[in-house]
């Protein structure tokens, strides 16, 4: 998820509009390995998850399409940052093959322009699959963003959708659509599975529980990232209290070479457990031949690191791929804003490694699956984590470091959150403005690198 800075993800505020009609999704099976899809995915629910903020975005400029398109004649196209080669890409394809074979759709109907870059280029590649047909246009990269609505600016009855975007209530337009995974429960239950191993090296002698080190290859210090590795380390340290993390970031989203290199020295600096938001396999590499365990991301870590890959935190885009393309049959409205976790079945942890994970956590992962379904388990509940004093004002904490108020949005451009309160029942409700993750708060017990 290829983004710019942190704060610039959260500067729109919702616009919940009516959704299409569609029944939940099933949560689909795990993904190891790149590989050709085989299993549909159902449309979820109809209402969205994000909600409007206590800012109004500006005024539809085109109402979006009010005739449905036959499902034989409809054309769905999408423009990757990659390819299926690596492992973002991979899930994003993995979806629209899914909801080709939901909707019974053929390969001529379904275009797809890979390995396009985060300038005009995008443009360009939105354009020529308007012109080739396309009834809706699907996106996965965020630097593609302000370039997607240029071409929905041009199109105004063709649907545009931006995967981990932030702008689409903000430009205006009725045919821009952003979406995102509520990945931060995903990542918790994987951090789950990586602190019970720690703790069970505790247990069993093999490192102090002041070793208890984990350590975090992130791409940039933005919202997405700090919000993924907030929510691993707080899964990590439900299971493991004396656990301490520290971050490295390589500043790119997609580097084998970088990302062996962080978790290399991470592994030198003492980490037991690597966990990463990044997008190749380059960290898993340098955990088995040095004997520590890893927590990957996209897909399955298994094949690089056979005895210490314990599982991976995956995004399942397809019931939001689905769900769009068919209220487009429909011609019913897409949310502008759409997040969906657990329930939904957009997210999932890949195959837990029973050569590696610690006995019981395949029931532990079971029942924190429960918890966040019904709702009893909130990721960033405040009284779980604390964190030093606010230097900008865009959140408060109590005398015990716990959050109690706090902004998610930036209203005048200057990259300090100052508006739309997102404490909600005492958690910091991620997901709930806009699809996008916001929580950008480094809270104790995790390092990172100096500005």
């Amino acid at each position: 998820m290829k983004k710019i800075i942190s704060l610039l993800l959260c500067l729109c505020l919702a616009l919940s509009l009516t959704a299409c009609q569609q029944p939940a999704a099933p949560a689909a099976a795990p993904t190891e390995a790149p590989a050709a899809a085989d299993e549909a995915t159902a449309a979820p629910a109809d209402e969205a998850t994000a909600a409007p903020a206590d800012e109004a975005a500006p005024e539809v400029t085109a109402a979006p399409a009010a005739e449905g398109v036959p499902a034989d004649q409809i054309k769905v196209g999408f423009i990757f940052i990659g390819d299926e080669n690596e492992g973002y890409t991979y899930s994003h394809y993995k979806a629209a093959m899914d909801m080709k074979e939901a909707l019974n759709l053929t390969d001529e109907q379904v275009l797809i322009k890979r390995n396009i870059p985060e300038d005009e280029a995008a443009r360009e590649a939105a354009v020529d699959l308007a012109e080739s047909g396309c009834n809706i246009i699907f996106s996965n990269s965020f630097g593609h963003e302000s370039y997607l609505w240029d071409a929905a600016a041009e199109y105004p009855d063709v649907q545009f959708c931006h995967a981990t975007g932030s702008n689409a209530a903000k430009s205006g337009l009725a045919n821009a659509h952003n979406y995102f995974t509520a990945i931060h429960e995903a990542r918790y239950i994987s951090g789950v599975v990586g602190g019970m191993k720690l703790q069970q090296l505790i247990d069993e002698g093999t490192i102090t529980a002041e070793q208890a080190k984990v350590g975090y290859v992130g791409a940039f210090p933005f919202a997405e990232v700090i919000s993924g590795y907030t929510a691993f380390f707080l899964g990590v340290r439900s299971q493991c209290p004396s656990a301490t993390m520290t971050v490295k970031y390589t500043n790119s989203w997609s580097d084998a070479t970088l990302e062996k290199a962080a978790a290399e020295s991470l592994i030198a600096e003492g980490c037991y457990l690597i966990g990463q938001h990044a997008d190749t396999t380059g960290a898993s590499q340098a955990c088995e031949p040095a004997q520590r365990h890893i927590v990957g991301y996209n897909i399955s870590m298994i094949p690089t690191a056979e005895y210490y890959a314990l599982t991976s935190a995956t995004n399942n885009w397809a019931p939001y791929v689905t769900y769009a393309v068919q209220c487009v049959i429909n011609g019913e409205t897409i949310v502008t804003d759409w997040s969906r976790g657990y329930v939904d079945g957009a997210v999932a942890i890949t195959q837990l490694n029973e050569k590696a994970i610690a006995p019981g956590t395949a029931e532990k992962v079971a029942e924190i699956e429960a918890a966040l379904k019904d709702g009893t388990l909130k990721v960033f509940d405040v009284t779980t984590f604390t964190c030093q004093p606010s230097t900008d004002g865009s959140y408060q904490i109590d005398e015990n470091g716990h959050l109690t108020s706090a902004f998610s949005q930036d209203s005048n451009g200057d990259w300090v959150y100052d508006t739309a309160e997102i404490i909600v029942d005492g958690a910091y409700a991620e997901g709930s403005l806009i699809s996008a993750p916001c929580f950008n708060i480094i809270i104790d017990g995790i390092t990172v690198p100096a500005e």
